[in-house]
C-alpha cells in the first residue's frame, strides 16, 4: 500500500472515531424524556412513586411527581402544566373541567378510610355515626366508645379536593357540605394524615391507599374494615375509582397510561397494596359514578371484562 492510501486510510479512522466519540458525547449530553406528573397525594403515596421508578428503569423515560390535589392534577393536566394528572375523582362540570379536553382512565380502586391515631381504642364506627361526626353533631369520643375527650374533625379546605368531594358525595350526600368553625382544615391528604397521626383526638376521612402507608389506625364501617378484599368485593361501603387525567394527543402519556393499566403496571398497584383493575372488576358497574362517564377512555372495556367475568 502507498503512502498516500496509508495516509488516508489513518485519516479515516481518525474521522470515524472523531465522529463516533460525538455522537456518543452528544447522547449523554441530551437530557433523558420526561413526564410530568402532577395531582392526587393518595395515588402518589400508594403506588405512584413506585410505578415511576419501574417506567424509567424499563423505558429511560422519567416520570416527575408532585402533589397538589385532584384538581390542581386535572387542571395541569388540561393546561399543558402536567403530562399527566392523578385524581380521585371524576371532572366537575361546576368547574368547567369537562371542557379541558382531558381524557380519563380509571388505574385502579381505592376506598375512603376513616383514620385516628393508633392509640384511640374505637375500633369501628357506624355511617350514622360517622356522618354526625362529619357535621359535628357528635363532638365526644365517649360517645362512641372512646376516652371522654373533645373529637378533632380533620378535613381539606377545597369542597372540589378529591376526598374531600368524595367524602361530601358518598358520605353526607350533600357536594356543598360546610364544616363548623371548630374542624381543623388543611390544604391536602398528606397534612392530614401526618396531623391525625400525631393527634390522639383526631378524626378524617382519606384514601384508605395512602392510609396503610402510615402509622394511623383505620375503623371499620359498620364492622367492615377496607381491606383489599372487602374492597374489591364491595363488602366494604365506599370504594371508589383512582384516576389519570391526560390529553390524548399527548404521546408519552398515552404510553404511560398503557403501561400502568397493563401487566406490569398492575403488579405494581397490586404489590403496594391498592386493589387492581382485575381484583376490583365488579366494582365499575356498581359503583355510582357523580359526573360524565363519557370521558372514562377504559369506561365501557371495564364493564365488557366484568360482564364476562373471572
Amino acid at each position: 500500500m502507498s503512502g498516500r492510501m496509508v495516509s488516508f486510510a489513518a485519516a479515516m479512522v481518525v474521522f470515524f472515531t472523531s465522529a463516533a466519540l460525538s455522537a456518543e458525547k452528544a447522547s449523554r449530553a441530551k437530557p433523558p424524556p420526561v413526564l410530568v406528573w402532577r395531582g392526587c397525594s393518595v395515588a402518589k403515596v400508594a403506588f405512584m412513586d413506585r410505578c415511576a421508578a419501574a417506567y424509567e428503569q424499563e423505558t429511560g423515560v422519567q416520570v416527575r411527581l408532585s402533589g397538589g390535589g385532584a384538581t390542581l392534577g386535572i387542571e395541569a393536566a388540561g393546561s399543558g402544566g402536567a403530562d399527566l394528572g392523578g385524581t380521585c375523582r371524576a371532572c366537575l362540570t361546576r368547574l368547567n373541567e369537562d371542557k379541558l379536553g382531558v381524557r380519563l382512565v380509571i388505574v385502579a380502586w381505592d376506598a375512603l378510610a376513616v383514620i385516628v391515631h393508633p392509640d384511640n381504642p374505637v375500633e369501628s364506627i357506624t355511617r350514622e355515626q360517622l356522618r354526625q361526626v362529619l357535621q359535628q353533631k357528635i363532638t365526644n369520643w365517649k360517645t362512641l366508645g372512646g376516652r371522654d375527650e373533645k373529637i378533632v374533625v380533620v378535613a381539606r379546605r377545597e369542597k372540589t379536593a378529591g376526598v374531600d368531594y368524595s367524602m361530601r358525595v358518598m358520605i353526607l350526600g350533600d357536594p356543598n357540605f360546610t364544616f363548623g368553625r371548630t374542624a381543623v382544615l388543611l390544604g391536602s391528604s398528606g397534612p392530614v394524615e401526618e396531623l391525625v397521626a400525631g393527634q390522639p383526638r383526631a378524626i378524617a376521612v382519606t384514601g384508605v391507599s395512602s392510609a396503610q402507608k402510615r402509622k394511623l389506625k383505620v375503623l371499620a364501617i359498620d364492622g367492615h374494615k377496607p381491606t383489599s378484599e372487602n374492597i374489591a368485593n364491595g363488602t366494604y361501603p365506599y370504594f371508589r375509582p383512582l384516576y389519570l387525567a391526560y390529553k390524548p394527543e399527548n404521546a408519552g402519556a398515552r404510553r404511560f397510561v398503557e403501561w400502568l393499566i397493563g401487566d406490569r403496571g398492575q403488579q405494581i398497584v397490586a404489590a403496594e397494596g391498592t386493589v387492581t383493575l382485575a381484583e376490583g372488576a365488579g366494582l365499575v358497574s356498581s359503583y355510582r359514578h357523580y359526573e360524565d362517564v363519557g370521558q372514562i377512555v377504559n369506561y365501557a372495556t371495564l364493564l365488557e371484562k366484568a360482564a364476562e367475568g373471572p
